[in-house]
């Protein structure tokens, strides 16, 4: 028999602050995914009962909208660049300066999965 070479394993308490940060990012995204979800879900409400009063103030002829106008100015911000770079920017703004940005990042996914 062959004696194979002893493997030297590192201790626990080694691997506590790596833990701790990975445990702590992965609550703090979960979080801030989640409350994102629901601050999202509430101003989508908010802007559905918005559009919904323009439409009613411009069937009753107290104002008139020029969509051509709005269609045109929106536009801009829904494009695919823009969306991929909005995403980029909010990830690197909520992981600037975090040690825990491995774990907060599927965290934060998960937040916005479950919220």
């Amino acid at each position: 028999m062959v004696a194979l070479p002893a493997v030297e394993l590192p201790d626990f308490p080694s691997f506590v602050p790596l833990l701790q940060q990975l445990g702590f990012g992965g609550v703090a995204g979960l979080v801030a995914g989640y409350a994102l979800k629901k601050v999202g879900k509430v101003l989508a409400v908010v802007l559905g009962l918005f559009f919904l009063g323009l439409q009613l103030l411009a069937w009753s002829g107290y104002v008139s909208i020029d969509w051509g106008r709005v269609q045109a100015d929106a536009e801009p911000w829904f494009a695919g660049d823009s969306l991929q770079e909005s995403w980029a920017t909010l990830l690197s703004v909520l992981t600037y300066n975090v040690p825990f940005a491995a774990a907060f990042v599927p965290g934060f996914l998960l937040g916005l999965r479950r919220g």
